[in-house]
């Protein structure tokens, strides 16, 4: 806590004074984008020039790059935690009072539903 106050307060963090550069992330891929274009873009001439089909060259190795992207995108925005199991209030007894209690059903329905998920566990 003492580190983080100190911060707010005016204390020196350990990247002030560097020049603005982006994030390794994200300033990676951003110099290996146009790195990809080129390498694929002169693959593509190559291709052609031996009478191969220039394009599927190029779309073969702008690939990876595109697969890459599309993967930094789902860990960004996937959800956390995974699947999540209902609540514990959604149980068979819970939903059974609840109608109880709206109306739904009476009394003795009620008793007899309750007796019955009882004998089931």
């Amino acid at each position: 806590m003492d580190r983080y106050l100190h911060l707010h307060q005016g204390g020196h963090h350990m990247f002030e004074g560097w020049p603005a550069l982006p994030s390794p992330g994200w300033g990676m891929m951003l110099i290996w984008l146009p790195i990809f274009f080129v390498i694929a873009f002169l693959v593509y001439r190559d291709a052609n020039r031996r009478g191969m089909n220039g394009l599927l060259w190029f779309i073969l190795v702008i690939l990876p790059m595109v697969g890459f992207i599309f993967l930094i995108l789902y860990l960004v925005i996937r959800e956390q935690g995974g699947v999540r199991p209902a609540p514990a209030s959604d149980t068979a007894m819970d939903l059974l009072r609840e109608r109880y209690a709206r109306g739904e059903i009476d009394e003795e329905e009620f008793r007899k539903r309750r007796e019955e998920l009882e004998r089931k566990g």
